[in-house]
């Protein structure tokens, strides 16, 4: 059952809305645990803007990455990894090949959604 004081809009409307505020909310989740943004740096819309938009741009090219060189390791593993050789010049291919980590709790997560998962 649905509640509004909306009286004059149709009950499958009211479905609709709450639906597509579910999305948003579920979108909202979805950025708190992929993207790690811990506080904002700016306080205008624009600084939030900027700053939740530069971390969906470094995931989905760390997803490209991933999903190109059909690398065996979780999202979490290979920012982990490109995090501390931010400044090696080492090729992709083999800092992903040289490098093992011994306790990556979140290895073949079921609940770590793919960019690429059809």
């Amino acid at each position: 059952m649905f509640l509004t004081n909306a009286m004059h809009i149709s009950s499958h409307l009211v479905a609709e809305l709450y639906k597509n505020r579910w999305q948003i909310e579920l979108f909202f989740k979805w950025l708190k645990q992929h993207l790690k943004i811990r506080k904002f740096w700016g306080t205008t819309e624009n600084a939030v803007r900027i700053q939740i938009y530069a971390a969906i741009c470094a995931y989905c090219l760390v997803a490209i990455v991933q999903h190109d060189m059909k690398l065996d390791r979780s999202m979490y593993e290979i920012l982990q990894i490109l995090s501390i050789s931010l400044t090696d010049k080492t090729h992709l291919r083999d800092l992903f090949d040289k490098t093992k980590f011994q306790n990556d709790k979140e290895r073949f997560g079921p609940n770590e959604p793919g960019l690429f998962d059809y």
